[in-house]
């Protein structure tokens, strides 16, 4: 019998919020990101995923020896509360330079200040002692077709993975899909289109996938079939997982909260896949939550999670073999469901 994985965890500090979104202000004070080391361990978290202003905030105004210094003082405080940094992304949509996206811009100037920022972001995550830089590509995508050549853009996208790859000889590249959401339509929507990339790339085992639960609902995708996908090809960096109430606006709702079964999928095919990367909990609290620091939405969904490795590893596996070697799909169906209600 092979041993059971030992799931860790990861979220990032944006994760503990001060409850603002897109239609109205914050509606908690704000919890400064560096006292929020402290309550990962006791949350049961192990892992930290980071951007590049979270280490160093202000990184565009500052000197390589003011960023390295900057990064250096957050390793210590990592290694002093047993924190494992997950990955560190670059913010490539924030900066003025980076409105039409950074990649991709029609822009010689901005594609110019998105690779600089990509190398800065880099030279943190070695700093810091992180294998990964993650690749959310927020505003690579058009607002209206003919603003971009979309083939170009690819390319300008590849260009700039094989780049990271000349760069750094040992970092890790992890795609993030997202089909839209601030850009109206992205580039790179999808797990496959990143895993098409990354064969595409120089030095394919090195880049990899990292998939959100609502990102592939966006898209109007199962999350456990993309995250089956990438398995499949040994290409699934981590996930972020967090729920999603149907097509609109990224939600990042408690793991499990609006689908339960579509969760419990999600964890099956982790389970049976072996999977013993990071388990990321990309999760907002609820605005009309009190309260500083905010954090029962990622103990909640931890607990959602572990449950569901629970009801995974108590099911009936010869009985679902059956099941589908009778192909009685209806009585699988009802074992599912009758399994997950526990009765």
């Amino acid at each position: 019998m092979s041993t059971q994985t030992q799931y860790r965890f990861s979220f990032g500090p944006w994760n503990i919020s001060e409850g603002g979104d897109p239609f109205g202000p914050d509606s908690r004070p704000v919890f400064p990101h560096e006292e929020k080391f402290a309550l990962y361990r006791p949350l049961g978290f192990e892992g930290v995923q980071f951007h590049d202003d979270d280490v160093v905030p202000g990184i565009d105004g500052l000197s390589a020896s003011q960023i390295s210094a900057k990064a250096s003082e957050v390793k210590a405080m990592l290694d002093n509360q047993g924190l494992t940094p997950e990955f560190v992304a670059p913010r490539l949509w924030f900066a003025d330079e980076t409105v039409d996206g950074g990649y991709t811009s029609n822009s010689a100037s901005d594609r110019a200040y998105a690779w600089d920022r990509t190398k800065k972001t880099i030279d943190i995550a070695n700093a810091i002692g992180s294998k990964a830089i993650v690749l959310w590509l927020a505003r690579e995508g058009s607002y209206i077709r003919e603003a971009k050549d979309a083939k170009l853009a690819y390319q300008r996208i590849l260009e700039t993975i094989n780049n990271v790859l000349e760069y750094d000889k040992d970092i890790e590249i992890w795609i993030e899909p997202k089909p839209n959401e601030p850009t109206d339509q992205a580039y790179v929507p999808t797990i496959g289109h990143a895993i098409a990339l990354s064969y595409a790339s120089t030095d394919h085992k090195r880049v990899k996938g990292l998939i959100e639960s609502a990102h592939a609902m966006l898209a109007g995708l199962d999350a456990s079939d993309e995250m089956a996908f990438a398995l499949a090809h040994d290409k699934l960096g981590s996930v972020h997982l967090n729920d999603q109430n149907g097509l609109k606006y990224d939600q990042d709702k408690n793991f499990g909260s609006a689908n339960l079964r579509a969760a419990f999928n999600q964890v099956r095919v982790l389970e049976e896949s072996g999977y013993d990367a990071f388990v990321g909990l990309d999760v907002k609290a609820i605005r009309t939550q009190k309260g500083s620091p905010v954090t029962d939405h990622l103990k909640n969904s931890r607990e959602i999670f572990l449950h569901l490795v629970a009801k995974y590893r108590a099911m009936d596996k010869g009985l679902v073999q059956q099941f589908r070697d009778a192909r009685d799909y209806e009585a699988l169906e009802l074992y599912i469901i009758r399994h997950l209600l526990g009765i």
